[in-house]
């Protein structure tokens, strides 16, 4: 770069000349446009995957890629990757885990500043069975909405199982229910991620997590019991077992990896402003049911921040007053309900509910090309 008597500064090659363009604007103002990078700069390392708490996010719930996924069913996989290499210096829009991630980093952003040298941070990997010809897309994309996503797993349509263990995978969000069920098989928390027509505005400054607690934190036992045989036996036997913890659920890790970065927070006295928050949202009852999920949670050595017992009410709208960034639910019902008014809701396609499906309910999304 330099700066003759003329004012005229070259950069690469090209002269940005102060009086003698058509702009008015100073020449290096020009030139910065030319050094402005195509990436983000002075981006924070990325944490080895054995010492982070990873989440895996598929690019169809990262971003909204319907009409793509339009032209793979319509037109076939060749038009698909032909559509988005044409298209490649677009960005997708926010798709329903976009806020998720983005408090995941604002958590993290914190992380560093009380604890510069950990690489204990979540750690958010897209595994899409996208061509890799659809990657500059993706990536042009993530640095559009300035998003910090280093790692990515582009299969070409094969299973991202492999893949998922490689990265010791502490969530994996798919809105593929086939890939979700494959994960959860193989031990990996999962779950199928839903977009409600009109999502409620999230905190930017604390993540919120929603679980339901059987079949999700705990196991399907006590659902078991009222399925086969109804609500009296169940409430006998929560009263009878109410000492005895429950097993765990598919998602009780990630509620373990949210605990212990809690204590983090905690550890430098901001308990009472922590960047999580957890929430229990679950259809027991509170005087007959309740004892035994607050005791399983205590016998664990993990506490929840909000314990809602709902007693068969509705969760729809206290979710829409809680507004958290994602709810897991292990049945369709909830989901649907949570959706309906504006939260992002995932399905846990886990245990005796998934067995007893009442007519015309099903998941909704169906295996494609861009997962």
């Amino acid at each position: 770069m330099s700066l003759n008597n003329s004012q005229s500064l070259t950069v690469g090659g090209q002269d940005f000349t102060k009086n003698g363009g058509n702009s008015s604007r100073p020449p290096w103002e020009d030139a910065r446009a030319v050094l402005r990078p195509s990436t983000p700069t002075r981006k924070p390392k990325s944490p080895k995957p054995e010492n982070a708490i990873t989440i895996a996010v598929s690019s169809r719930v990262l971003f909204n890629m319907e009409k793509e996924q339009q032209i793979y069913e319509q037109q076939g996989m060749e038009e698909y990757i032909k559509y988005q290499v044409e298209h490649e210096t677009e960005a997708f829009s926010p798709g329903p885990a976009f806020s998720f991630v983005k408090a995941l980093e604002a958590v993290n952003a914190k992380l560093r500043e009380l604890y510069p040298e950990s690489e204990e941070l979540f750690d958010v990997v897209l595994m899409t069975n996208n061509h890799a010809n659809v990657g500059l897309r993706l990536i042009n994309t993530i640095n559009h909405h300035q998003l910090f996503i280093e790692r990515f797993c582009m299969t070409g349509g094969n299973s991202p199982i492999g893949y998922l263990k490689a990265y010791h995978t502490n969530l994996y969000l798919s809105a593929d229910p086939v890939k979700v069920r494959e994960a959860l098989a193989e031990g990996i928390a999962a779950a199928i991620m839903f977009t409600p027509e009109k999502m409620k505005e999230v905190s930017d400054t604390q993540l919120r997590v929603a679980f339901d607690g059987d079949a999700v934190l705990f196991s399907d036992e006590s659902e078991r019991i009222c399925k086969a045989h109804g609500l009296d036996k169940f409430f006998e036997h929560e009263k009878a077992h109410e000492n005895k913890p429950l097993d765990h659920g598919p998602l009780k890790g990630f509620l373990e990896v949210l605990g212990k970065l809690q204590k983090k927070f905690y550890g430098k006295g901001q308990r009472l402003d922590c960047p999580i928050r957890t929430y229990l949202v679950t259809a027991r009852s509170a005087a007959s049911s309740g004892t035994r999920a607050l005791k399983t949670l205590r016998s664990w050595g993990l506490e929840i921040d909000e314990a809602l017992f709902l007693a068969g009410a509705p969760k729809g709208p206290m979710l829409e007053k809680i507004r958290p960034h994602i709810f897991f639910d292990d049945q369709m019902f909830h989901v649907e309900g949570a959706a309906e008014m504006g939260t992002v809701a995932c399905h846990v396609p886990y245990g005796i509910a998934q067995r007893v499906v009442k007519k015309g309910t099903k998941d909704k999304e169906t295996p494609n090309a861009s997962k």
